[in-house]
């Protein structure tokens, strides 16, 4: 069975030797053996973990969503309702995080058109409203493409 230094395993997974402790240290990767100089080695399985939680991390899932289903991945025979719970939860969030990012689309677009030509900074509407403190009022009409007002 192949062998490999902590290196190589974050070479191999795309994942920084950093990430590979912090893993480690939160339970997610189980403890690698050791060799007679103490480097870590890492065996097929830990790579095949770490590329599992990878890919979960880059659908945005959270150390505990992962830490769930790494428990059905780890008891197979288990029912996999929980599986599918954690999905419809996560994308729940996904959808939230969504229209938080489609209110601050518009926010930044109400704020841009603060602007339509470019003059002194000290005149600058957009540096005026953003020193203000306020959030930009999302707009009350539908935008047309055209930006609206003066400023700089």
């Amino acid at each position: 069975m192949e062998q490999l230094k902590i290196g190589d395993l974050a070479k191999r997974t795309g994942c920084q030797v950093e990430t590979v402790r912090y893993y480690e240290k939160e339970g997610l990767l189980p403890p690698p053996g050791r060799s007679e100089g103490n480097y870590r080695l890492y065996d097929g399985a830990h790579v095949e973990r770490l590329q599992f939680i990878r890919h979960c991390r880059s659908l945005d899932m959270t150390l505990d969503e992962i830490r769930s289903l790494l428990h059905f991945r780890d008891a197979p025979d288990e029912n996999c309702g929980a599986v599918n719970l954690i999905l419809d939860r996560h994308i729940g969030h996904v959808v939230q995080r969504i229209a938080e990012l489609e209110a601050l689309k518009e926010q930044l677009v109400t704020l841009r058109s603060q602007c339509r030509t470019t003059d002194a900074a000290r005149d600058c509407r957009i540096l005026q409203e953003l020193a203000s403190g306020e959030p930009a009022p999302a707009p009350a009409v539908a935008r047309s493409g055209v930006h609206g007002g003066g400023c700089c």
